[in-house]
């Protein structure tokens, strides 16, 4: 029986929330490392050249400078992605800047890729044994003269030390990076980046913003599948405000967390129609439960991803999830996850 429901209401009433995210990455820091959890053979997958023990992992934002993804992968996840991260060091935008809203199980953020930069990253993941899936995220610094080349210069520094990288240009709270999913953009920007990555380095993913048209949609797919980057990630926080009971609901930024869920699931299947399937895809937003990830795997994701549910749900969540799904394959007749993909309807 998990502890956290109890600690959960004295912890938000303890501290705002983002003192709270830096004392539990402090937590985790301090404590041991753990082997990761064995988890069912059924729920391996490979993507991208990469071998997955199981297909839940942690999203980029909750480990922004890479300090304690070996601790993440000890709670249960299958992988974990660190970053944001820029080139340059930057303090993000002003405080407050992450604001619960628990009678919705959300959480609106408009920190402004805040990291220690690149660099202070790189040397902690370089110190790490490479064991279990630690992906980079990286984007731009808010003032940089050409954000296209920070994103080649964090593909340059980060490389080697990544074991895959995301291409981070759907967050809401740097202005104008949204811009670089318009269609001639973004070809310029992911040729660059393949470009810099070189023909041995890691994979690359396109995390994308839930906040699109059909024909943003189809762009996108067309130019990821003409560069031919690994996988899309679908997709990132929502500028978009459905009916919210929170006194937070006002408050500018990117929401996530049980509200997105719907629209997250429905970019999903978007991205699966518009890409044919010819792409992997990784499902992000609103997944809070095995139901919830089953269904984006039905719906095409070979892999997902969460944050927002283990403010609501306590570090346990991973493992929870990674437990309940083959009971669900199983219900199904499927002999494994990689079987289930795609095969919603």
């Amino acid at each position: 029986m998990s502890l956290y429901p109890i600690v959960r209401p004295l912890l938000f009433r303890a501290t705002d929330a983002e003192n709270a995210h830096r004392l539990t990455i402090r937590a985790l820091a301090a404590r041991p490392h753990r082997m990761p959890p064995k988890s069912d053979p059924m729920l391996r997958m490979s993507l991208a050249g990469l071998e997955f023990s199981n297909p839940v992992g942690l999203a980029a934002g909750f480990d922004k400078n890479a300090e304690v993804p070996d601790a993440m992968l000890g709670l249960g996840f299958g992988f974990a992605e660190v970053g944001t991260v820029t080139p340059l060091p930057q303090a993000g935008n002003p405080r407050p800047r992450i604001f619960r809203l628990p009678e919705d199980r959300a959480v609106i953020n408009r920190l402004g890729f805040n990291n220690e930069g690149q660099a202070a990253a790189r040397e902690r993941l370089a110190k790490r044994k490479r064991r279990g899936v630690v992906g980079v995220n990286i984007g731009a610094n808010k003032d940089a003269a050409d954000r296209v080349a920070d994103y080649v210069a964090g593909t340059k520094a980060m490389a080697d030390v990544a074991d895959y990288l995301t291409v981070n240009i759907s967050s809401p709270n740097t202005p104008g990076l949204r811009a670089l999913q318009d269609r001639g953009a973004l070809a310029d920007l992911l040729v660059r980046v393949v470009e810099a990555r070189g023909a041995f380095g890691p994979p690359i993913f396109l995390k994308v913003a839930p906040d699109l048209q059909p024909d943003d949609i189809d762009d996108i797919a067309a130019v990821a599948i003409g560069t031919r980057i690994d996988a899309l990630i679908v997709s990132n926080t929502t500028i978009a405000r459905p009916v919210l009971r929170s006194k937070h609901a006002g408050e500018t930024g990117g929401l996530s967390g049980a509200p997105l869920k719907d629209m997250a699931l429905q970019r999903l299947r978007d991205f699966r129609r518009a890409t044919g399937g010819s792409i992997p895809l990784i499902a992000v937003g609103g997944i809070a439960s095995a139901e919830d990830a089953y269904a984006r795997f039905r719906a095409g994701a070979c892999l997902v991803q969460l944050y927002t549910a283990l403010v609501y749900e306590g570090p346990g969540l991973a493992k929870r999830i990674v437990d309940g799904l083959p009971a669900l394959l199983k219900r199904d007749g499927f002999a494994d996850l990689a079987s289930a993909v795609g095969t919603e309807g």
